[in-house]
């Protein structure tokens, strides 16, 4: 078992591929950084993770939240529009931890509550 912590690039989606199995697909963004030479170098490496257990945490999993996955990671190849060969990091992921939740991102939109007056 492999674990990998990053940063999600976008809203968690949910697929449904067969009447009673839904799958939350997301994307985990792991930085490195190196040093060549004197100079600090940073590659960033993208897994396509899957995960089939409880469709019910897609809505905790929001673009720029911080998450750890357990699981095991694969690849998949194949071909682009312009007709090239790629290749993708896929994990299959078997549990989820989160350090930063979607709650922060429920209130956004809401002015916050400032009053003149203190309570005392």
């Amino acid at each position: 078992m492999e674990i990998i912590t990053g940063r999600l690039t976008a809203d968690a989606e949910v697929r449904e591929v067969s009447e009673s199995t839904k799958v939350v697909g997301f994307t985990i963004a792991v930085n490195h950084s190196y040093m060549s030479g004197e100079q600090r170098r940073e590659i960033a490496r993208f897994f396509e993770c899957s995960y089939w257990r409880n469709a019910g945490i897609a809505e905790f999993l929001k673009k720029g939240d911080v998450v750890q996955v357990f699981g095991h990671v694969g690849c998949r190849a194949y071909v682009t529009k312009d007709a090239e060969a790629a290749a993708a990091l896929t994990f299959r992921v078997s549990e989820i931890k989160l350090f930063s939740s979607g709650a922060k991102h429920a209130n956004a939109g809401e002015p916050a509550n400032e009053t003149g007056d203190l309570p005392f």
